[in-house]
């Protein structure tokens, strides 16, 4: 008889490890496990299309991936660096029977976030699931080390870009469709080496 899962899973301490930005999951010595085998879709989202923006990597990754065994078609945007994690996105989401449209851009750029909407109903065939995960985040020691270009690239990629795909998004949803995006405990918390991000999370909660 097979252990419970919670008792079969990889178990800390893992060893430490700190990646250039933006990181790539490709790199990482322990990789995070997305693809879930136990995991036994319904048909919950048959006939649907979603875009999960980071749907490179992490907690975008996983979100893609399961909703493609769902029955999903997904778009995916992420960042040119990411290139190599979106590319292992986009097999695991083929390999579940679905579509995967990969969108490489930056979300801080107004015109790429409607890029995003129109490539994925243009190339989809529709809208109905738009899932905010990309987010920017730098630890600082102290509150003045957070400079304007890097507060700035925070608001935007974390809360410009979410209020501008909603935006854009809204004209192609119909009844039922849902708006997700991906919050913190920090936007309650306010760590101090996270003011920036802390912010943003704080106004995506709101």
């Amino acid at each position: 008889m097979a252990k419970p899962q919670i008792e079969s899973e990889p178990k800390p301490p893992f060893p430490k490890q700190k990646l250039d930005k933006p990181g790539l999951e490709a790199d990482m010595d322990v990789r995070p496990k997305y693809q879930a085998p136990r995991y036994k879709p319904a048909g919950k989202l048959e006939g649907k299309v979603a875009i999960v923006t980071g749907g490179d990597s992490g907690i975008g990754r996983a979100v893609a991936v399961l909703f493609a065994r769902e029955g999903a078609d997904v778009a995916i945007a992420f960042l040119p660096a990411e290139r190599q994690d979106a590319a292992e996105t986009q097999r695991a989401i083929e390999a579940e029977g679905r579509k995967c449209l990969a969108i490489e851009g930056d979300l801080t750029n107004a015109e790429f976030c409607l890029t995003v909407i129109d490539r994925t109903v243009a190339e989809l065939g529709q809208l109905d699931i738009l899932v905010s995960n990309a987010a920017h985040q730098n630890r600082k020691e102290k509150l003045e080390d957070v400079t304007d270009e890097e507060f700035d690239r925070t608001f935007k990629t974390n809360v410009y870009a979410y209020f501008r795909l909603v935006r854009a998004a809204l004209p192609h949803l119909q009844a039922g469709a849902s708006i997700i995006v991906t919050g913190s405990e920090t936007g309650f918390e306010g760590p101090e080496m996270l003011p920036d991000y802390s912010a943003t999370k704080g106004a995506i909660h709101t």
